[in-house]
């Protein structure tokens, strides 16, 4: 699903210009996940149900079963309340920022911060 990857791919990367600004060695001692669950997990992506619901437009449905897959395939069963519109994006954003994580872009970051 692509739906605002963009937007979320521009978080990740706003994350990682901080810490290559003003804390080069968190990106040289920690892998993926770690930057990841800090970029992701460690405040919301998205605060308030209104600006949630905003935030998900057309595409609540599609997110959710989106989520209902990656999370029956992880953990085989589903944890998301998905009756709260904040948790549904914050876990949408997870999902998307683990996926870039996994096809390079926080190594690439970490290549540059080490050459």
């Amino acid at each position: 699903m692509d739906y605002k990857k963009q937007e979320i791919r521009e978080h990740l990367e706003d994350f990682l210009k901080d810490c290559l600004e003003y804390d080069k060695d968190y990106l040289i001692n920690n892998d993926n996940q770690e930057v990841h669950h800090d970029a992701f997990n460690t405040d919301y992506y998205i605060i308030g149900t209104y600006q949630a619901k905003e935030w998900l437009g057309n595409e609540a449905f599609n997110i959710i079963n989106f989520i209902k897959e990656y999370e029956m395939d992880n953990f085989g069963e589903v944890y998301t309340d998905f009756s709260d519109p904040e948790k549904i994006v914050n876990m949408y954003t997870y999902i998307i920022g683990e996926q870039l994580c996994s096809y390079g872009l926080c190594e690439y970051v970490n290549e540059e911060v080490v050459a």
